[in-house]
């Protein structure tokens, strides 16, 4: 894995160094001994504009080295060349990352940008949890129906765990409630409780509306 992230790290100077060397040897001793360095250096620059760091930026996150993945995202100058399921992740990484800086314009333009892609399975993966996070900046910003409408969306393009889930159907229940809908809103979070998620902010949410969502009418 360490070779890995090395190679991808450096790869646009791995490929420029394999190039250079390529020609040099071609000068001197013809194409075909050069042609190995020709093909490294060739996939390698592609490598580095069509595919991009996504696996640093990956890394960087899990290790939750966020300063690390924003100096990685800032780096990529063209996203317009990387293809496009790669680019729908890009678009996601800056939406999270302006999300956890509480910047709501910026982090809702860059998950409608990965949405609006469309197409390849790594997209797929990502529709729903870019419109949950997209329901959440509606309903942070106070835009009910339009949070309603994006957590329903994700939830029907489905969400890739029991975390994300539980947190989906806890915002249907908190829309419900500021609906007055009750009796919607208790069996929404009888949904969220039943996935069982262990992240800490979810668990904490769900103590917090169980003190008073039995003394809901409905």
């Amino acid at each position: 894995m360490k070779v890995l992230l090395f190679y991808i790290k450096y790869r646009l100077i791995i490929g420029v160094v394999c190039l250079i060397a390529a020609v040099l040897i071609n000068i001197q001793t013809g194409f075909w001994p050069a042609f190995i360095l020709y093909l490294i250096g060739a996939i390698s620059i592609i490598g580095y504009f069509l595919l991009g760091p996504m696996r640093l930026i990956q890394s960087a996150m899990e290790e939750g080295n966020l300063e690390e993945a924003k100096r990685i995202v800032e780096g990529i100058k063209f996203p317009g060349l990387l293809i496009k399921p790669v680019r729908s992740v890009y678009y996601t990484i800056k939406g999270n990352l302006a999300m956890m800086d509480k910047d709501l314009e910026t982090a809702e333009k860059h998950m409608k940008k990965s949405i609006s892609l469309g197409g390849g399975q790594l997209t797929k993966q990502a529709e729903g949890p870019n419109k949950l996070q997209l329901g959440m900046i509606a309903m942070q910003k106070g835009n009910m129906k339009e949070a309603e409408s994006y957590v329903r969306q994700a939830i029907r393009a489905g969400l890739p765990d029991k975390e994300n889930n539980a947190a989906a159907y806890l915002q249907l229940c908190s829309i419900m409630m500021n609906k007055r809908e009750f009796r919607a809103a208790k069996d929404y979070f009888r949904k969220a409780k039943s996935f069982k998620a262990t992240t800490p902010e979810i668990v904490q949410q769900i103590k917090e509306i169980e003190k008073y969502i039995p003394r809901l009418p409905g």
